[in-house]
């Protein structure tokens, strides 16, 4: 015992410092698209043929939608005029699904508080009750990364927890299979009023690469009313952790 603690003392305090400070990203991430739609030369649909899962459009302008996009280089790769690349921002969470849409020049539209009713009841401690609707872990498992020594989304009164009755809301992975459907409504129904509901990861905000696909519902959007949607295959802890105190006006 006496050992343990003293190698405790030793390794220091191990949770990062964000959003205190910003958070150091891998050289290789790929965040939040920057378009530059003046380089596109007219019925040049290059870029669009080499998306897989037809996140972007060229007509009338160039547009990408965050919610159905991999975050996967193709479209950058494919497009001779450089009108695409991704920077280093991994604040990409919105409110709204049309937020999710962006053209060149527009503003970063990130997500804001709850209304102020809300805010008071969930403001310092917010519990979630996951349905994995189908999805493929990945999302899982950067949401878990969350609840490690390093994250330690906890010091934020945030928690995952194992019933829906103890739960403040509904947070959604997977494009909704048509198996995953009656419990992922059963259990929203299950969550007392008032409640929220996330949306996270590319198949529950859009389908993902199961778009279209007639055993899916294309996320969880139709279904449910969604108050946070968080882009990514599979969103970066730290894109998650940001959309959430974000929602809880917990940013410095």
């Amino acid at each position: 015992m006496f050992k343990a603690i003293i190698a405790r003392c030793k390794q220091g305090h191990r949770t990062m410092a964000y959003p205190r400070e910003p958070l150091s990203l891998p050289e290789r991430f790929r965040g939040y698209p920057e378009l530059k739609g003046g380089l596109c030369p007219d019925e040049c649909r290059i870029c669009a043929d080499a998306c897989p899962v037809g996140a972007l459009s060229c007509q009338p302008e160039l547009s990408l939608d965050l919610g159905k996009c991999l975050f996967c280089p193709e479209c950058a790769n494919a497009c001779p005029h450089g009108a695409i690349s991704h920077t280093a921002d991994a604040m990409l969470a919105a409110n709204n699904r049309e937020d999710l849409v962006i053209r060149p020049g527009d503003e970063h539209r990130l997500a804001q508080a709850l209304e102020a009713k809300m805010l008071s009841l969930f403001g310092r401690s917010l519990k979630f009750r996951s349905v994995v609707a189908g999805g493929c872990n990945a999302c899982e498992a950067d949401t878990n990364v969350l609840s490690t020594i390093g994250w330690d989304i906890g010091r934020f009164g945030i928690q995952f927890v194992a019933s829906p009755r103890h739960a403040d809301g509904l947070w959604v992975t997977g494009p909704v299979t048509e198996h995953m459907r009656e419990a992922l409504l059963m259990t929203y129904e299950a969550i007392p009023a008032p409640k929220i509901v996330v949306a996270c990861g590319a198949c529950a905000i859009g389908g993902g690469p199961f778009r279209g696909s007639p055993e899916a519902h294309d996320g969880v959007e139709g279904i449910l009313p969604v108050d946070l949607f968080i882009p990514g295959c599979p969103p970066h802890p730290v894109t998650i952790l940001d959309g959430l105190l974000r929602l809880l006006d917990r940013m410095p």
